[in-house]
């Protein structure tokens, strides 16, 4: 049974999850599943692995199959040795976890004290092992990657990863994310921007220590990050970008806690976030010129580093519509969001590559948020997007058996 082995599959990956780019078991767990249960080529990477599908070898006629996809270019698409063009069509799926301790109270409880899988990347690594299976099953016409990722909770996995798209021309790719406040089991899509671009930004301001009776001896860097917290409160996000823009302080710090002993570095961290890639360039700018102004006007030395560097995803509009189609093929409802969400997702990076789509399966209107103790996978979910992957690559057969 195809959805009894996936379900099976996601609570052994929730047994033994792994922070970003320590997830040396689970994805030697992945690895192992397909080659047991599927007959498909794995190719390893290192820190990530994807699995090919090659198609059917049906009578060659020279066009393309009447799937989802719509109409294919021979120029730009695989052709099997009988002369019949197949579509290169991938899928993405992410199985780090996040530091968020677990209480002990499934059956399948995380064993790794202080890591989850909160994101429910569990589910989405074992949806796509799913969609192997119905490949496994049923084949298809068309060439299939699946690709496994690492490290997307970091925005570190897909720019890797995406590399293959480079090497292999796709004619699409495809994603989903469990998603909570829609209906469950709805599809949830948006055309253009689906999630936000974002990074982290550090700036560490280097003084020098002086002994609390006499700060006149040192360079405390208190005064120039407390006027950088008011730049960014109150000045900041009101410049002319494109589109909305959003930054969050996240930390501040200046010297410690000795009360002998003036402050002689500081720094301040900050998540900046935006519908484009091209605001959030802009705002670091605007941050860097005033950390400048204020480190020259306080003698200070001043120092900046990113983190966790996500760019917009953007949803093609006929990937998209596949999706739509897709779902109305298999009944399931079909939500148009309005603007895109705030959190970032890392497959962006493949889109740049390639078209594609990311969308949402809906958890429920009043399910658990993830990223929050209560938060796990909804099991009732996996179906939806085993079904989806396999229409989405045009699968004859999807029902869930």
């Amino acid at each position: 049974m195809i959805l009894e082995k996936t379900v099976a599959l996601r609570h052994e990956l929730h047994r033994h999850p792994e922070l970003s780019l320590q997830e040396k078991e689970t994805k030697q767990r992945l690895m192992d599943f397909l080659k047991r249960e599927t007959s498909l080529t794995i190719c390893d990477q290192g820190r990530w692995f994807y699995a090919v599908y090659p198609g059917k070898e049906t009578a060659g006629n020279g066009t393309v199959g009447n799937g989802v996809m719509g109409k294919g270019n021979a120029a730009e698409s695989g052709r099997a040795e009988n002369g019949t063009v197949k579509r290169r069509i991938a899928f993405r799926a992410d199985f780090d976890a996040l530091p968020i301790p677990e209480e002990p109270v499934l059956p399948y409880a995380s064993e790794n004290p202080g890591v989850s899988h909160r994101c429910g990347h569990d589910g989405h690594a074992s949806a796509l092992c799913g969609l192997a299976l119905l490949l496994e099953r049923y084949g298809c016409d068309n060439e299939v990657y699946l690709i496994f990722q690492h490290a997307e909770e970091i925005g570190a996995g897909a720019a890797e990863c995406a590399g293959l798209l480079k090497k292999i021309k796709m004619d699409r790719i495809y994603a989903f994310h469990n998603w909570s406040g829609f209906p469950e089991g709805s599809i949830v899509i948006r055309e253009g921007v689906m999630h936000c671009a974002s990074r982290g930004i550090t700036f560490f301001l280097q003084g020098k220590n002086a002994h609390a009776s006499r700060p006149e001896d040192g360079r405390n860097p208190s005064q120039a990050l407390a006027e950088l917290v008011l730049f960014h409160e109150k000045e900041l996000l009101h410049r002319d970008y494109r589109g909305k823009v959003l930054s969050t302080i996240v930390h501040v710090r200046s010297g410690a806690k000795n009360f002998g002993i003036a402050a002689g570095d500081g720094e301040i961290s900050m998540t900046i976030r935006s519908f484009y890639e091209e605001d959030c360039d802009k705002m670091e700018t605007i941050l860097k010129e005033k950390a400048e102004e204020l480190a020259g006007k306080y003698g200070l030395t001043l120092t900046v580093t990113e983190s966790d560097v996500f760019p917009e995803t953007v949803n093609d509009r006929e990937a998209a519509e596949d999706v739509v189609r897709a779902a109305e093929s298999l009944g399931f409802p079909v939500i148009w969001m309005e603007e895109p969400v705030r959190s970032s997702e890392d497959f962006g990076y493949f889109q740049k590559e390639c078209p594609g789509a990311l969308f949402f399966t809906g958890n429920g209107e009043n399910y658990p948020a993830i990223h929050t103790t209560e938060y796990d996978f909804n099991d009732r979910i996996l179906s939806a997007a085993i079904r989806m992957f396999g229409r989405l690559c045009s699968i004859k057969e999807t029902e869930d058996d």
